[in-house]
């Protein structure tokens, strides 16, 4: 039996009837912070389309957002949809979920590589001369 998703106590059903006051004093303070500064335009905007895509979702529509804004937090209307944060580089398709909540977006769309060591390549170092070239 799989385990019910619940926030702080609250399950996904509660968190999305909840106004957006409600939901934010349960967030962790640096959360909490940010989002009673209030949105930037990019996050509003964000938000926006977030909205539409839903309402397309409802319609069987598949929509996927891009996105550049990696500083929003995961509101619990965002859940089920899938949105591609750029991360430096490229885009990293992301499917929003419950366990996502009060995260940031930035955090699921990782910006470096983990360093690969490996042999040195020509011209490294003198050493380099004896690496034989397979």
């Amino acid at each position: 039996m799989p385990k019910e998703f619940s926030y702080r106590g609250h399950s996904l059903v509660n968190l999305t009837g909840m106004s957006m006051d409600e939901f934010i004093n349960l967030l962790p303070s640096r959360q909490r912070r940010s989002l009673q500064r209030g949105l930037t335009p990019e996050q509003r905007i964000l938000l926006e389309k977030l909205r539409e895509a839903k309402e397309a979702q409802k319609q069987g529509k598949e929509v996927s957002l891009k996105t550049h804004v990696r500083d929003l937090i995961i509101l619990p209307e965002m859940v089920g949809v899938k949105i591609q944060i750029h991360n430096g580089k490229e885009f990293v398709s992301v499917e929003m979920k419950a366990e996502m909540i009060g995260h940031y977006l930035g955090e699921f769309a990782i910006t470096n590589k983990p360093v690969r060591h490996g042999t040195p390549g020509i011209g490294a170092s003198r050493s380099s001369m004896y690496v034989p070239l397979k």
